[in-house]
């Protein structure tokens, strides 16, 4: 399987320069949401594609012209450390493949040099396992995964508008979620930490996969944010 760099230039020049876009941001939790700079119409999914697909057509009606999906994703590339920045080149979803817009993608990637780029996959379930990340790596070649891309890809690609996807690992391809991690998150994209100690106190043994789970999205985060810094102006279109 080729690499993101032998089957893409090593830099893009996309030509003009950024202009006055309004970009429409659909994210998975408040955490996510809290690391974007003001102007930004923001839709929070809270982990729930059909959610992520709600907050896209809302943005839009809202005066969104283009739609970024931002924050943390799993890795499915084994090449993928915790904390490492990708930028899509498209988004896979089920049969359906969106090429990401060209021009957003580049300005992503000339801003942010040390990202990677590659296609992410988009699913309707959290792929916690593993082996089934493996698997996924192998038959669709995508680098990462996450539950919101998918809805913002076709709902831009419907209406006829750019998207671009900015996402950070935070689970890399050979650890597997704890089960009770899944109790995390409510559907507003606010923790619950309650629910989690409510799972880990039938399976304790679960304990230190939650706090490497929790190192790992903590890095994943300051990468984020270290990138927010870095693109300013980057994330008009």
């Amino acid at each position: 399987m080729p690499s993101d760099d032998e089957t893409f230039p090593a830099t893009c020049w996309p030509d003009g320069v950024p202009g006055q876009t309004r970009v429409g941001v659909v994210v998975g939790m408040e955490s996510e949401a809290a690391l974007l700079p003001p102007g930004l119409l923001i839709g929070i999914a809270g982990a729930d594609p059909v959610a992520a697909e709600y907050q896209a057509r809302r943005l839009l009606d809202q005066g969104a012209q283009a739609l970024l999906s931002f924050g943390i994703a799993g890795g499915l590339d084994p090449t993928l450390a915790s904390g490492d920045l990708i930028v899509a080149t498209g988004v896979i979803e089920g049969l359906d493949h969106f090429p990401a817009n060209s021009v957003w993608m580049c300005r992503l990637l000339n801003a942010l040099p040390e990202a990677r780029r590659g296609p992410v996959f988009s699913a309707n379930r959290v792929i916690a396992g593993h082996q089934s990340k493996r698997g996924l790596f192998a038959s669709v070649g995508a680098r990462a995964v996450d539950m919101e891309s998918g809805a913002v890809a076709r709902v831009a690609a419907g209406a006829g508008c750019p998207f671009a996807v900015l996402r950070a690992i935070a689970d890399p391809a050979g650890f597997s979620l704890p089960s009770a991690a899944a109790a995390g998150l409510g559907p507003d994209g606010k923790p619950r930490p309650l629910a989690v100690l409510g799972k880990l106190a039938l399976r304790p043994w679960q304990l230190p996969g939650l706090i490497r789970l929790g190192l790992a999205s903590r890095g994943a985060h300051h990468a984020l944010a270290t990138a927010v810094a870095q693109l300013g102006p980057g994330f008009a279109l």
